[in-house]
């Protein structure tokens, strides 16, 4: 028996995982978490097989709850479940440790396959994530400054409150969003700001 843990802060969609590996012979969901903290102590006293990890949760966020996990338990196979195709946070997530990324929109054709795939220790992703992080595979990624910048545009700031809040003049506060626009291939602020959240960049 494969043995899973599933990890999500929304109720329903453990529902539909628990329905889906219910129809199955060869797999039980042993647990299920809310967050990463639970996930973490879920992993402890059941040691699953294969976890299912959701990225955007309260109080540990997927990806620190990947790291935490792999960090006690170097062999932990973990799939991250997320509605988000962004390929800097599917970067982020394999860096973690994450053996597949999977769309929510996608598990009822390919969860049981992946958790079947990712045990018998391949990696999986969908095929829509993986087209996302090949067509950025060459692009020149943001400075940490950068990325700090552009998240002060999403919180609404203009250059001027954006200089203050980091110490640095607003004619530098222009580079650097010169920089992003050009970099993300950005046609604006507006712009910059959407395609960061859709690559997983920033997040709000």
């Amino acid at each position: 028996m494969i043995r899973v843990l599933a990890v999500d802060d929304h109720p329903v969609v453990r529902d539909g995982i628990a329905r889906l590996i219910g129809t199955q012979s060869d797999m039980e969901l042993v647990a299920e978490a809310s967050d990463g903290r639970e996930a973490l102590e879920e992993f402890r006293k059941q040691r699953p097989d294969v976890t299912l990890m959701d990225l955007q949760m309260p109080t540990m966020n997927g990806i620190d709850a990947i790291g935490a996990i792999r960090g006690e338990f170097p062999d932990a196979r973990v799939v991250v479940l997320t509605t988000y195709a962004g390929d800097v946070q599917v970067t982020r997530a394999l860096k973690a440790g994450a053996y597949g990324y999977l769309l929510k929109g996608s598990l009822r054709k390919e969860l049981l396959e992946t958790i079947r795939a990712v045990h018998a220790g391949r990696k999986r992703m969908t095929a829509e994530v993986a087209a996302e992080v090949a067509e950025h595979a060459t692009d020149t990624g943001l400075t940490a400054r950068e990325i700090s910048v552009l998240k002060l545009i999403a919180a609404g700031n203009a250059n001027k409150e954006i200089g203050v809040q980091l110490s640095v003049s607003e004619e530098s506060v222009k580079g650097y969003v010169k920089g992003i626009l050009s970099k993300l291939g950005a046609k604006d602020r507006t712009h910059a700001v959407s395609i960061g959240l859709k690559r997983g960049i920033i997040d709000l």
